[in-house]
């Protein structure tokens, strides 16, 4: 569902007539039913259902303020903090008609940043309608800076402003590259739209559209993985990058096949081994510099500071629970941090492009991450103008 807050200006700015003894909270079932009241009150459109409420009250990645002044609740709101990354997002914020102007969202907001910093989170995100302009002065007010626009966000086509706060600092600044998102729109498509991203970053005039997301997935897919469709291997990923004009670089740990261990039949064991070798015998025709082992942090660092836009394997399982190797680009890092994008965009859960785009990833977590499968397979294709 879309974050879409209400426009009175009262609601956020409005000056304190009397003080108020505020709690807040974590949300309970309980608390459903006075919550939608507020929703259906204070929302003319992009209501929650109370199914959704309910799954967010219980959601293990979701924290769910109330605010309460007695025995009433006062509002309520949404913090997504999704595993295995750093960042943290306002999903929906909602005040009481009878408590509006009483600072009752700031609070929210406020006790939001608080849990989110205690959870290891470094930056907050929010969408704000382009027209409610005293939720805007209240964001700018808090530290809120905007960094991005969505066009026609919202159910009655209002655009929606993007902003952002680092609620926890640090030394450093990223060394931030401009890589547009692509989301991925198969199960099985994550490298081609990670390879597109990346080549799309180095080239304004590479078009980033599906029909060359599943040319792409045709030229580098393993046949095989897992229990579908196979996805990208790091070989095929490389030469449709070379087909394309740009030079890539291989890292892998690992000779022989990729992905074995994935499958259990011996035919399809056959099938991805000869896709392997005819894949190598590929890239070595194509000049392609491979490096047969593990790519460091430092090295990484390297590439991207040198001007390269690095796709790297990572392990799904600490982030989102799912045991399927899977293709980011990374997109920065600092000190402390790697950032990158992730093109799997899961709509049904309420996931937004936001979401997905310049995460931040502890540099431990990271190391974590980049390795798959019992075999700890570690692989990466740095892509840069030829």
């Amino acid at each position: 569902m879309n974050n879409a807050l209400p426009t009175t200006p009262a609601a956020f700015s409005a000056p304190l007539t009397s003080e108020l003894s505020v709690e807040i909270r974590r949300a309970t079932l309980n608390d459903v039913g006075a919550m939608l009241v507020i929703e259906r009150t204070v929302f003319e459109t992009d209501r929650m259902s109370r199914r959704s409420m309910r799954h967010q009250v219980e959601s293990e990645t979701s924290c769910f303020l109330v605010a309460t002044v007695g025995a009433d609740i006062a509002g309520y709101a949404i913090f997504f903090m999704h595993r295995g990354t750093s960042l943290a997002r306002l999903y929906s914020i909602a005040t009481a008609p009878s408590y509006q102007g009483r600072g009752i969202a700031k609070k929210l907001l406020e006790h939001g940043e608080e849990i989110a910093t205690e959870n290891g989170r470094i930056y907050m995100r929010l969408e704000v309608r382009e027209d409610n302009v005293a939720a805007i002065r209240l964001y700018e007010k808090m530290g809120y800076r905007q960094f991005g626009e969505y066009e026609d966000y919202y159910e009655d086509h209002t655009d929606a402003l993007r902003y952002e706060k680092r609620i926890f600092h640090y030394d450093g600044s990223p060394t931030l590259r401009l890589v547009p998102y692509f989301s991925q729109n198969t199960g099985f498509t994550c490298g081609s739209a990670a390879l597109m991203m990346a080549m799309n970053c180095l080239s304004e005039n590479y078009n980033l559209n599906p029909r060359e997301e599943l040319q792409i997935w045709r030229e580098a897919t393993t046949i095989y993985m897992t229990s579908g469709h196979g996805g990208c291997g790091p070989y095929g990923l490389a030469l449709a990058a070379k087909r394309r004009g740009f030079r890539p670089v291989i890292y892998v740990n690992q000779e022989g096949p990729l992905f074995l261990d994935s499958v259990r039949t011996a035919d399809k064991k056959a099938v991805m081994t000869m896709v392997h070798e005819d894949f190598s015998d590929q890239t070595k025709k194509a000049g392609i510099e491979v490096h047969k082992t593990d790519i460091s942090q430092d090295e990484l660092r390297e590439h991207i500071a040198n001007g390269g836009v690095p796709i790297i394997l990572i392990s799904t399982y600490r982030m989102w629970k799912k045991k399927a190797p899977h293709w980011v680009v990374v997109t920065a890092f600092d000190q402390r941090f790697f950032y990158i994008n992730d093109p799997e965009l899961d709509l049904e859960s309420g996931t937004l492009p936001i979401d997905l785009q310049y995460l931040p990833i502890s540099t431990a977590a990271f190391s974590k991450i980049t390795h798959f499968g019992q075999s700890r397979l570690r692989t990466a294709v740095i892509i840069y103008k030829d």
